[in-house]
């Protein structure tokens, strides 16, 4: 069984916001070799997620919406983390969104669905942060 690893380095300009990094897995994928096996892409900071679904403006705003309703940035003092932070709710986000995804490998190619895409999700940016690409298989 071969093993593949690269860390993807992420930097939002705003505080929040979704990025299509399909195309940067492929190319891992593709950069691996393996053509059957599975690939696991995880956010490396806990302000951050990785999460599959549509690449489609509208969900990505009803996702905002959402996620500000359940987990709301102000007022800052509402959360006890925010001690010399205002990130607790990033803390919050990335929990429902989750910290990976694992995709099967067929043929050399990411086995999905007609409409899946990862994406990286930024909670608190204007930071470079990681995201970890490991890729295992034949």
């Amino acid at each position: 069984m071969k093993s593949y690893r690269k860390e993807l380095w992420m930097q939002v300009p705003a505080r929040r916001g979704f990025v299509n990094i399909t195309h940067e897995v492929e190319a891992c994928l593709r950069e691996s070799g393996i053509q059957e096996g599975l690939c696991l892409v995880n956010a490396m900071h806990i302000t951050a997620s990785v999460f599959i679904n549509d690449d489609e403006p509208g969900l990505h705003h009803d996702y905002e919406v959402w996620l500000e309703k359940i987990a709301p940035h102000e007022p800052v003092g509402q959360y006890r983390h925010n001690t010399g932070e205002d990130n607790a709710d990033a803390h919050m986000k990335r929990q429902v969104m989750g910290r990976e995804v694992v995709v099967a490998v067929t043929g050399g190619r990411l086995d999905f669905g007609t409409w899946e895409r990862i994406f990286y999700g930024e909670f608190d940016g204007r930071r470079k942060k990681r995201v970890l690409v490991k890729i295992i298989g034949e």
